[in-house]
């Protein structure tokens, strides 16, 4: 499988020989965590960024009555906390929520990187740009969208990250996670969760069998969800 950070990357731009030798070498050292287990905990002053290569991670919040609000969901060719290289301590937690593969990249490589290789360094830099954008994106869905308008948002965005990496098929992705996690995500209950579900069912535009979700109707989905990806940077360019 092609190193996801590569796909990311040269997504938006091209990448030299020597730039993707040296993103290879910055995520050879890999770790693998249960779906569950803690992969950053808030208040941790880490020695390595992490990115995800296989499986899906969280950024979690929790409140004094032990309710949880996930903020981000990592796909691989994230890295989950870049911005560490910069701070003194993490103000989340990243729990893997599927069984999950991350790279370890320690911040002595990529000070190196940013002094041997500036390119690479710009684009590095555009991940984090993007993923503040998703912040961003998923802060006003939260706020203003209607629970199905939202829920289509959020499931052309994942159609759309996916893509990027490899892990569609047609418009068929893999997305194992409960209505637990949608809940904690998009900021619901349960109940309501499971109601939007079918509601959006209802419109013909989607499929969710288990894990699996097919969009039956891509320009239907996108209508729904006032989905417009500028955000995601998708276009190949010069940067």
């Amino acid at each position: 499988m092609a190193n996801p950070l590569v796909l990311f990357l040269s997504r938006r731009d091209d990448l030299s020989d020597d730039e993707i030798a040296a993103i290879n070498a910055l995520t050879s050292n890999t770790q693998d965590f249960e779906a569950g287990t803690s992969i950053i905990r808030q208040g941790e002053r880490p020695q390595s960024s992490l990115l995800v290569t296989e499986g899906l991670a969280i950024r979690s919040h929790y409140l004094a009555d032990g309710k949880r609000m996930i903020s981000a969901l990592h796909v691989p060719g994230d890295y989950v906390d870049l911005h560490s290289l910069l701070l003194d301590q993490i103000d989340h937690d990243v729990v893997a929520l599927t069984a999950c593969r991350v790279a370890l990249t320690p911040h002595g490589e990529l000070r190196r990187i940013t002094e041997r290789l500036p390119h690479l360094t710009r684009l590095l830099w555009l991940s984090t740009v993007i993923d503040a954008a998703m912040h961003r994106a998923w802060i006003v869905a939260l706020g203003r969208m209607s629970p199905l308008n939202h829920m289509a948002h959020f499931l052309c965005e994942m159609y759309s990250r996916l893509e990027v990496v490899g892990l569609t098929e047609g418009y068929t992705f893999k997305l194992p996670i409960t209505q637990i996690d949608l809940a904690d995500m998009l900021g619901l209950s349960v109940v309501h969760v499971n109601r939007t579900l079918q509601e959006l069912r209802a419109t013909g535009s989607i499929s969710w069998l288990g894990s699996t979700v097919s969009i039956k109707d891509w320009d239907a989905l996108r209508a729904l969800g006032q989905f417009d990806p500028a955000y995601l940077n998708l276009q190949k360019r010069p940067r």
